[in-house]
């Protein structure tokens, strides 16, 4: 059996399809084509020769690491679950009377229930050539000389951050799948854990590690006043939520608040977290919705796109986002932070005053205006309202979750001043006029 938390052990691949092993429900789908299953193979091929020329021969397959909570649980299979599901199509078909555990687990995922019959027929389909010897040698490889180096952990942290260390050939996880992990094990209903793995995996990893990354954890730092950084598995604690069961007041708060959400407060363990997602993921899609939709935000629209690929039409966030791209990173930064100042004021005020939208806009485009060149740190200096440099010094974030009503951000005064009324690159002139503009200056207007 997979035993508690010792050092590496070398197993052969029979040896560890025999364990008593389950892949959890927040692995990712099996992705394994017909293309990978042709390089094991082959890989396998090797071995056998080699086997033939060297005695006491084996080949390392690589390694799996398992995580298991008590002696009375299966093993979970945190890494190395693609080669493993394929060792087990490559073992039924060499010995259809083989038995293990794995074949116990019942796959709900579409993607893993497709590829696993398609990778199943192409085995049946490349061994239908070769004589019963070869197939004999395949199987003795399996038993004897292809071996796994294998780590068993009881901390499922521990788990993931071997797994971040040892996986040198694939993607290692996101922080966003270590949050996924830790928090469908706070569900301890069936039900609902399938469903938010059903949820989970109807988003594109990409989107969901953008929503952290660019959103979430940016905001959750400038509301404080403290300077940001990338999303990395170093700040997963921030989104681990707190116990439903505990007696803390700001946890009783926050459960008494559900299904309500707020950027700035914590959150229940659990399912939760995925509803969370799930709701900002809306809320930024409902937002870029409404500046595409509302004519009142025309002029906005028209700006966020002027400086990105010429689009035939941009009737969907999808295309706005395509049409926002521009070929200024500095450009870029700017309309991020416009999106992220928009989703902290509609996500305390729920409303699109159109004068709070313009003030935000303006705020977050006079960086623009004002920097040669625009990096990430000067977004963080500026949403924190650290440096005196810029044309407008606020801490708005900070003033967004601060504020009583939405009155106090769409009341908030900017300045739009610069000397000779020039900004500071002549190419982002125009636009220093498009915002004088909009906030009502005439063209010969000092803005004093």
């Amino acid at each position: 059996m997979c035993s508690q938390k010792d050092k590496p052990k070398i197993w052969s691949v029979d040896e560890l399809l025999e364990q008593n092993l389950v892949i959890p429900s927040y692995q990712r789908p099996y992705k394994w084509t017909e293309k990978n299953i042709t390089e094991l193979i082959l890989d396998i091929q090797k071995s056998i020769e080699d086997g033939k020329k060297y005695s006491n021969f084996k080949y390392r397959v690589g390694t799996v690491i398992l995580y298991r909570g008590s002696d009375t649980e299966p093993c979970e299979v945190v890494d190395g679950q693609q080669r493993l599901l394929s060792f087990l199509l490559l073992k039924l078909y060499l010995k259809p009377d083989f038995t293990c555990e794995l074949l116990s687990t019942k796959f709900s995922d579409k993607v893993t229930k497709q590829n696993l019959h398609d990778n199943a027929q192409y085995i049946r389909e490349w061994f239908s050539s070769v004589d019963d010897a070869t197939k004999e040698a395949f199987n003795g490889a399996l038993g004897d000389t292809l071996e796994v180096v294998v780590l068993t952990v009881n901390e499922l942290s521990e788990a993931f951050q071997l797994f971040d260390s040892q996986n040198t050939r694939g993607r290692e996880l996101d922080p966003h799948d270590l949050l996924k992990a830790y928090h469908l094990r706070e569900i301890h209903d069936k039900d609902d854990m399938e469903r938010a793995v059903q949820k989970w995996e109807s988003k594109e990893p990409k989107a969901i590690h953008g929503l952290f990354n660019n959103y979430l954890f940016p905001l959750w730092n400038w509301s404080k006043r403290r300077k940001s950084s990338s999303f990395t598995a170093a700040e997963i604690d921030l989104y681990k939520g707190i116990e439903e069961s505990s007696d803390y007041t700001y946890a009783k708060r926050a459960n008494k608040a559900k299904p309500y959400f707020q950027i700035v407060e914590p959150i229940i363990s659990g399912r939760d977290f995925f509803d969370m997602v799930e709701h900002y993921m809306q809320m930024l899609h409902n937002i870029k919705q409404e500046l595409i939709e509302n004519p009142d935000f025309a002029a906005i629209k028209a700006l966020l796109i002027k400086w990105g690929p010429k689009v035939e039409q941009v009737n969907t966030p999808a295309e706005l986002d395509v049409a926002c791209r521009s070929w200024s990173p500095g450009m870029n930064y700017a309309r991020n932070l416009f999106f992220c100042a928009l989703l902290c004021y509609y996500d305390r005020f729920h409303n699109f005053d159109l004068m709070a939208v313009k003030k935000l806009f303006t705020w977050a485009m006079m960086l623009r205006v004002d920097m040669h060149t625009l990096s990430d740190k000067s977004i963080d200096l500026y949403a924190i309202g650290e440096e005196k440099a810029y044309t407008n010094t606020k801490p708005v974030i900070s003033l967004i979750t601060t504020a009583r009503r939405h009155t106090e951000i769409s009341a908030m005064t900017l300045d739009l001043k610069r000397t000779d009324n020039k900004a500071r690159a002549e190419k982002w002139q125009q636009l220093y006029n498009a915002l004088r503009q909009l906030n009502g200056y005439k063209q010969d207007d000092t803005g004093a």
